[in-house]
């Protein structure tokens, strides 16, 4: 990593992840508002590809859920929904998003979450050597093997990238 990290504070994520005996590394970066990962994967020289956003959404009936998708994609709704049995998936609103995961929209992580709720992660983030993901803060990301994903929050692949 080109920037140097400071210590982070324990967030839910990181405990989680000790908790659970997890080997990760920590990643600071500087917070920018709308700048995602296209901006943390710049400050920290990863590829975009390579670090995975944690987004909260919900089914037509209201039902949140967790889609694990590389950082350079997008999600399909259409796909997604078709893929886990459901008529429709749409992003949650910030606050609801929010009060389901007990994090701040920009700073989700997809373990210790507040709620738990299905996690979905796009199939070829498991083909990855390592990612970066949310470490349950805003401007901070924790490394690891994107196969453990589907062992410490149950996620099951889908396709689903645009």
């Amino acid at each position: 990593m080109a920037k140097k990290d400071k210590h982070v504070s324990e967030t839910p994520a990181t405990q989680f992840l000790r908790h659970a005996g997890v080997v990760f590394t920590e990643h600071s970066y500087d917070y920018v508002d709308h700048g995602g990962t296209a901006e943390s994967s710049r400050q920290l020289g990863v590829d975009e590809h390579q670090v995975v956003k944690t987004l909260v959404m919900q089914d037509e009936r209201a039902q949140p859920l967790i889609v694990l998708m590389h950082g350079d994609r997008q999600v399909s709704t259409k796909a997604l929904a078709r893929a886990i049995g459901v008529k429709s998936v749409e992003p949650c609103k910030p606050e609801v998003a929010q009060r389901h995961s007990g994090y701040l929209v920009g700073g989700t992580s997809p373990f210790g979450t507040k709620k738990a709720m299905p996690v979905y992660v796009e199939e070829t983030v498991l083909a990855l050597e390592k990612i970066c993901i949310n470490g349950g803060k805003r401007g901070f990301l924790v490394g690891i093997d994107p196969k453990l994903l589907s062992t410490l929050v149950d996620a099951k692949p889908v396709h689903c990238a645009l």
